[in-house]
């Protein structure tokens, strides 16, 4: 071997030496290399070679960028440029008001509830104690089920939601209060959860839309054609959404009809309607309303017949 090519291996060899024992090679003083670090790295896709990344760019000294935009392009996005907004959810900016029916408490209120009130074709009851199936669960204990769910629904969506009464009443309120919490709120939309309490055999829901009218304190004119919009909107998606059909006992099988002899609807100035989900006093319908899972599909059909209403679909 020529000596050009044991000077490099020696120098190598001198290094090594130097490492372990220091400069003086003699004090006893043992250098200890550092072992490779066999911990696992912050980023799972990083390589696991034992070799400990760089925290600098070698180039400026700086902290790599973990900005997405300068990896793709290499360059760093112009200083000063807003972030892109969040996508908006579907009903933001939109306020509706959702009315469970009755009150579980109006059976302790009677002479309050039977109060007659001014609804602008005549004078009826506050309110009334609702019906219940024929094992006791009650009209009012499902509508303010159905409706907490339906809130949560349209919450989650952007929606401001405002419930007429939240079991947080002694009694009521009252039905001309009713439409008005929807008409201070300027509710974009306003839905009344009952169930019915018809004969045996008689199956099914329907929408209630507010009948053309305008007498006393109601003027129903202005609200007729965008609350039939919101009634066909909400008949289609329950239906959908629960499998189930419109009521066979009233009209017509078409599972919508217009009242102009409901309170809520009468002096409402907001698009609203009221819901009838069922017949309680049918063993087949009441096994739907005491059924969980099936309030959460109702809640479901109405909260979709409401979003489909506020984006102009049906």
């Amino acid at each position: 071997m020529s000596v050009a090519a044991l000077v490099p291996t020696c120098f190598a060899g001198w290094l090594v030496y130097q490492s372990m024992h220091g400069p003086g090679g003699d004090d006893g003083a043992q250098r200890v290399l550092p072992l490779p670090s066999t911990s696992a790295p912050a980023n799972p896709n990083e390589q696991t070679d034992g070799k400990a990344e760089s925290p600098t760019s070698p180039a400026s000294g700086r902290p790599p960028s973990t900005d997405p935009q300068r990896k793709a392009s290499g360059t760093s996005p112009a200083k000063g440029t807003p972030a892109a907004p969040a996508a908006a959810l579907p009903l933001s900016g939109r306020t509706v008001v959702i009315d469970p029916g009755h009150n579980t408490n109006n059976v302790n209120h009677t002479a309050d509830i039977n109060r007659l009130v001014d609804i602008g074709t005549t004078r009826k009851e506050c309110d009334t104690t609702g019906t219940s199936t024929n094992s006791g669960y009650a009209e009012a204990s499902f509508t303010l089920d159905v409706s907490r769910r339906v809130r949560t629904l349209l919450a989650e969506r952007g929606a401001k939601v405002r419930l007429t009464q939240d079991g947080d009443r002694s009694f009521g309120p009252c039905i001309d209060e009713r439409a008005r919490i929807g008409n201070e709120a300027h509710a974009d939309a306003a839905v009344s959860i009952h169930g019915d309490g018809s004969a045996a055999g008689n199956r099914g829901f329907h929408v209630i839309t507010p009948a053309s009218l305008h007498a006393g304190a109601a003027d129903t004119r202005p609200i007729v054609a965008p609350s039939g919009l919101l009634g066909a909107a909400l008949k289609s998606h329950f239906a959908t959404d629960t499998g189930s059909a419109p009521a066979n006992y009233l009209a017509d099988g078409t599972g919508l009809m217009a009242r102009s002899d409901l309170g809520g609807l009468n002096l409402s100035t907001v698009p609203k309607v009221l819901i009838e989900c069922g017949n309680m006093r049918d063993a087949q319908d009441a096994a739907q309303f005491t059924d969980p899972k099936w309030r959460q599909r109702a809640a479901e059909g109405i909260a979709d017949g409401i979003t489909a209403f506020l984006q102009g679909k049906r």
